[in-house]
């Protein structure tokens, strides 16, 4: 098996190759997710002006609450829902999805199921 350091140079290439097919607009901005051992974290990026719209994570106090760990499925269902929510606030209904170089499966997709379900496009 690979070292630490491999995987997350794979990883790397992977997020870049996809970054080069998928660019955030002000009309359709970019869902990204970054996926770490203990959390999960979910931006609404519009890459042509360079700024984050809104973010959701674990560390948020709301999602927080009720979790018993905040690296599992539940955790990222309830990020999902939560960036979802504030990104309509905003005013942001449509979005590409930015898996990051991850497997669409466990809590990535459970993340965008969410998602989906609160109302966002992708």
């Amino acid at each position: 098996m690979g070292s630490t350091s491999d995987r997350l140079a794979g990883r790397q290439r992977r997020q870049d190759r996809i970054r080069k097919k998928v660019h955030g607009t002000a009309l359709r901005p970019r869902l990204n997710v970054f996926r770490s051992a203990s959390n999960i974290y979910a931006q609404v990026i519009d890459d042509a002006k360079g700024v984050t719209i809104t973010a959701s994570s674990t560390l948020d106090k709301e999602v927080r609450e009720g979790l018993k760990s905040k690296g599992n499925i539940d955790a990222a269902k309830k990020v999902g829902a939560a960036v979802a929510k504030k990104a309509i606030e905003k005013g942001v209904k449509d979005v590409i999805f930015d898996r990051g170089g991850y497997i669409f499966h466990g809590r990535i997709k459970a993340l965008a199921d969410a998602a989906r379900e609160a109302g966002l496009n992708f």
